[in-house]
């Protein structure tokens, strides 16, 4: 299991890199998701809560088709799993491209 110590000590190490890439940020995202579940516990807004809330059923299979690929790879999958890793994917966005997050989430909220 993963310490506070070591987990400061990894964004250091990330904030510290004099030529950060896109692998840097998204491993210091993490770390900082990570960080904020350490010392803030789950959000309310977790994948299982939020579905829960829409009242989607824990077997309920996506049936969207759009013709692009990610529409491809959720097809027929579970619904509640494949929120589990939007949520995830909205937690890193957020960290990583805050002006992003902002603008996809109005679309959910406009939707």
């Amino acid at each position: 299991m993963i310490t506070e110590s070591d987990l400061r000590q990894a964004i250091a190490e990330c904030q510290g890199e004099r030529n950060p890439n896109a692998h840097t940020c998204m491993k210091l995202a993490a770390f900082y998701t990570i960080q904020d579940h350490m010392q803030h516990g789950a959000p309310d807004s977790s994948a299982a809560s939020y579905a829960a809330a829409i009242e989607i059923q824990p077997r309920e299979a996506i049936t969207y088709l759009s013709g692009t690929e990610f529409s491809r790879a959720v097809h027929g999958k579970d619904a509640e799993q494949v929120l589990a890793v939007v949520d995830d994917l909205m937690n890193t966005l957020q960290a990583v491209c805050p002006r992003l997050y902002r603008i996809t989430m109005r679309h959910f909220k406009e939707t």
